[in-house]
């Protein structure tokens, strides 16, 4: 019976979560800090949103194992994600100043990476509702959103493995459309 029990429970973890905001959904704008290659600039997602779709992947927070692979992985395929058309930002509720150096380290200067307020992290229902090392984190959850600002793909589930390729096959058929 315990068995089953703790078999349950693994499966229950394993299982993706189910993303507050759903294909179709309208984005919530914001303006945040963010940082590209160690240099800090100001994100505005209605001006990112005015060259192509945006790829806005939530990570739990800088320099963990699971970051920093996924963010290496955005980084080798950014190539193929411009290609399509598409702006990748990242983004967790760490402050500015560890971005800084994940931009450059992790996400090896390729892409954004970008602070996310409570207001963010609330607007698009990614607090994970735990603390690590003191500080806030966001659950892992990829969402594409079109020019027009409204969602089309939503990929929400902490393992990082996916995220890249599922949201970069998202833009690619968003392309072909």
């Amino acid at each position: 019976m315990r068995n089953l029990a703790v078999a349950a429970a693994l499966m229950l973890a394993a299982s993706p979560a189910v993303a507050a905001l759903s294909p179709g959904s309208k984005a919530p704008d914001f303006t945040t800090r963010g940082a590209m290659a160690g240099k800090v600039s100001t994100i505005h997602l209605a001006d990112q949103l005015k060259k192509g779709p945006v790829v806005l992947y939530f990570f739990p927070a800088a320099f963990t194992s699971g970051c920093s692979a996924e963010a290496r992985a955005f980084a080798e395929k950014i190539g193929a994600f411009k290609a399509a058309g598409a702006t990748v930002i990242g983004m967790s509720a760490d402050p500015i100043e560890p971005l800084v150096k994940f931009s450059s380290a992790d996400c090896a200067g390729k892409f954004t990476v970008a602070s996310a307020g409570p207001a963010v992290v609330a607007g698009y229902d990614v607090a994970l509702g735990r603390k690590m090392a003191g500080r806030e984190i966001t659950k892992r959850t990829s969402y594409v959103i079109g020019r027009d600002g409204r969602i089309v793909f939503v990929h929400d589930d902490m393992n990082p493995a996916e995220h890249v390729a599922l949201t970069l096959a998202a833009v690619q058929k968003l392309r072909a459309r």
